[in-house]
């Protein structure tokens, strides 16, 4: 019958030194990267703290990849959601998988309804020089077309992230080179265009001006305009205007189907 060996703690500590009996911290690696990632998950959702964020859950994985679930009332919660996450310490990259569930509307009434309040979006601030495009679908609104500076394209994606109804945004506006050159050209072509007799009452409605982009010395017009004759005359003095190498006309005659001409 075998005995068992006694082992005197000085034995086993010698022993434990030696090598003889494996004692790493190795062994406990999996258990500690769990405890830390469990730990970085709640400070990172103490990060969404705000009764905005009441109903979304974030996790982080081994690779420092969070990713947001579950629900908001608005677009521009799911946004900010997002960048709170994205600058936390330990975190690589962001899954949204948040989803925007407040009140239900309409591709229609969406368009119509921000098409309305972008018309009107920086009146006063040199509005006539943005021609940015709206489209809606499922509830993603895509905006395009051109904005004279970053601040106006911020306005726009601004105004309809924290619109109700909208599921998602896709940001496609082109911002206008900044040029001290385009500069003096927006401001003699818009003197040109609204100067003349019969345009001049796209000046007075703001939110239905003869819109006019310039990018590097090339006008591009937008909007929508009374007649053909007007769009022509349109076309016409912007094309007179020092400076200006090309003019293309993509203004809609009322009650036509939309035509670009690019004289």
């Amino acid at each position: 019958m075998a005995t068992a060996k006694y082992i005197s703690p000085v034995a086993l500590a010698a022993a434990l030194v030696a090598g003889s009996i494996a004692f790493t911290p190795a062994s406990f690696a999996g258990t500690t990267i769990g405890i830390a990632q469990q730990d970085n998950s709640s400070e990172l959702q103490g990060k969404l703290s705000k009764s905005q964020f009441k109903d979304v859950k974030v996790s982080l994985d081994k690779d420092g990849i969070a990713t947001l679930t579950g629900t908001v009332n608005l677009y521009e919660y799911k946004k900010d959601a997002q960048n709170r996450i994205r600058k936390a310490k330990g975190v690589n990259g962001v899954r949204n998988q948040i989803q925007v569930s407040g009140q239900n509307a309409s591709d229609e009434d969406l368009k119509k309804k921000l098409g309305e309040k972008l018309t009107y979006d920086r009146v006063g601030y040199g509005n006539a020089f943005n021609a940015i495009t709206l489209n809606v679908e499922n509830g993603v609104v895509t905006l395009g077309g051109h904005a004279r500076t970053d601040v106006d394209k911020d306005s726009a994606v601004a105004l309809v992230s924290t619109y109700p109804g909208v599921k998602d945004v896709v940001d496609d506006i082109e911002v206008d080179p900044t040029s001290i050159m385009d500069d003096q050209t927006r401001l003699a072509v818009a003197r040109s265009v609204y100067g003349y007799p019969s345009l001049n009452k796209y000046a007075i409605d703001p939110a239905k001006p003869i819109r006019i982009s310039v990018q590097s010395g090339h006008v591009e017009l937008y909007g929508v305009v009374d007649s053909k004759a007007d769009k022509d005359a349109a076309y016409l003095r912007a094309n007179s205007v020092p400076g200006v190498f090309s003019v293309k006309n993509y203004l809609q005659v009322a009650g036509q189907t939309s035509e670009s001409d690019s004289k």
